[in-house]
Parts: C-alpha cells; sequence; structure tokens
C-alpha cells in the first residue's frame, strides 16, 4: 500500500488539516519557494503536529549543521535532498545525525535513466526535472531501482490511482492539494481517503 505525503505546509490551519485527514508524512520546505518555511516557524508547526505523522525537510544545497540541528531539535525526521547534493554530502549528513535521506532524481519527459547509480540514501524520490512545477512527467520513465521511492510532480485527485499503480512507496503532492495556491482542506481529506479506498 502506498503512503502518502503533504508537502509544502506553512501556516497552523494547514497543520490542522493534516490532523485530521492523517497522511503518512508531511513535508516543510526550507529550500527557496514559496511554501517555505524558517526553522522557528517549523517549529511552531511541529509542536502542533499528531504523532504519527512524521515531519520531513525539503532542502536544496543547505549546510549539513542546518538540518543537523534540524533533526536533533526534533522539527524533522528525514532529509529530502533536493540540489546537487553528492554521494560524500549524503555520506557527511548520515555520519553527523544519522538521518534518513531521500535524495531526489529529476526525470526528464520521455527519457528514461535505465538503472541508478549506488547510493547509500535510504529512498529515491522521482520527479519532474522542473521540480516544483506542479506537472507530472512521463512516469513510464520513472528508473528501476531496487530502493523505495517516492513519486512526485502533478499528483492530484484526478490522477492519484495512476501514480499508485507506478507502485511507489509513498506519492508526494504538494499544488495537487492545493487551490490558488493555498492548501485546500477538502483536497488533502480527499487524497487521504483515496490513498485508503485503492487498496
Amino acid at each position: 500500500m502506498s503512503k502518502i505525503k503533504i508537502c509544502g505546509l506553512s501556516r497552523t490551519c494547514e497543520i490542522d488539516y493534516v490532523n485530521e485527514a492523517m497522511p503518512d508524512y508531511i513535508g516543510f520546505v526550507f529550500a527557496k519557494s514559496r511554501r517555505s518555511v524558517s526553522a522557528i516557524e517549523a517549529e511552531q508547526l511541529r509542536m502542533q503536529l499528531k504523532a504519527p505523522i512524521i515531519p520531513i525537510g525539503v532542502f536544496t544545497n543547505s549546510p549539513i549543521y542546518e538540518i543537523e540541528s534540524l533533526y536533533r531539535k526534533g522539527i524533522i525526521s528525514i532529509a529530502q535532498l533536493h540540489g546537487t547534493e553528492t554521494e560524500a554530502y549524503i555520506k557527511q549528513l548520515k555520519k553527523s545525525c544519522d538521518i534518513p535521506v531521500i535524495k531526489v532524481i529529476k526525470v526528464k519527459e520521455k527519457e528514461s535513466l535505465g538503472l541508478l547509480e549506488p547510493s547509500i540514501a535510504d529512498f529515491f524520490l522521482f520527479d519532474n526535472y522542473k521540480g516544483g512545477s506542479g506537472h507530472s512527467f512521463d512516469w513510464d520513465s520513472i528508473p528501476q531501482c531496487e530502493k523505495p521511492f517516492f513519486l512526485a510532480g502533478g499528483i492530484n485527485c484526478s490522477n492519484l490511482e495512476q501514480a499508485i499503480s507506478y507502485h511507489p512507496y509513498c506519492v508526494d503532492i504538494s499544488s495537487g492539494a492545493e487551490t490558488n495556491g493555498i492548501k485546500d482542506q477538502e483536497k488533502i481529506m480527499e487524497l487521504v481517503k483515496r490513498i485508503e479506498f485503492t487498496y
């Protein structure tokens, strides 16, 4: 059964939405984005988040000490790396605080990447090469891999069933849970319900 992550939470009311819907994961974006939050904002939101929802931090080439600090404070439980972070970077990050890591792979339309290079990351995440655009990519181009993977990019209520037919460990949804760029409570509830009822 695929899990679900609602990414890009930045307001108190959005924590209320996910506390009611109970997705498996949520995402706090620390990379440059209209959905980004500061460490202080994320800490305040995290304090209101119900267990067992797991908070993931989204980063782009951030200093390791910033991720380590957020992890040790309990603000995030997993690091999602969207930049050009190398295997050496991931190794150093895991050595510093042993945080689980999601390595993002940006897939170009109709371009298969074949077998992925070995990685010490715990998960892969496959996204449109224009990450954060709200557009999907050709899911037939998902690379072959043995690691559990997150699937992102343009997933919403209308194509959720198709997305999970590719057997991702987790679907990662941001704009698909929004209306006019704002998280929509009804869409979040519907997405989580559809995940549950698909199986």
